[in-house]
């Protein structure tokens, strides 16, 4: 269900309980969606699985990874 902002104010205890027992409820702003409200539990079931951001990284490929030489531009500073 969609609750538009001052909606939602109003009635917040409702959008609480309803998360709960119904699921994620949609929050609008001047008509556009704006934000989900969910369950702590529905949030951990998202966040599940979810690599890291050093899982990520690190499931690359292994090996030396070949990277082009790096140009350095000298100038010169008056002093």
């Amino acid at each position: 269900m969609a609750w538009q902002l001052q909606e939602a104010k109003a009635k917040f205890s409702e959008l609480f309980q309803k998360a709960l027992d119904e699921g994620p409820q949609t929050v609008t702003r001047h008509g556009k969606d704006a934000v989900v409200m969910l369950s702590a539990e529905a949030y951990r079931k998202l966040q599940e699985g979810k690599p890291s951001l050093k899982e990520v990284l690190m499931s690359g490929p292994e090996g030396e990874l070949e990277l082009p030489p790096r140009v350095v531009q000298e100038r010169e500073i008056d002093w």
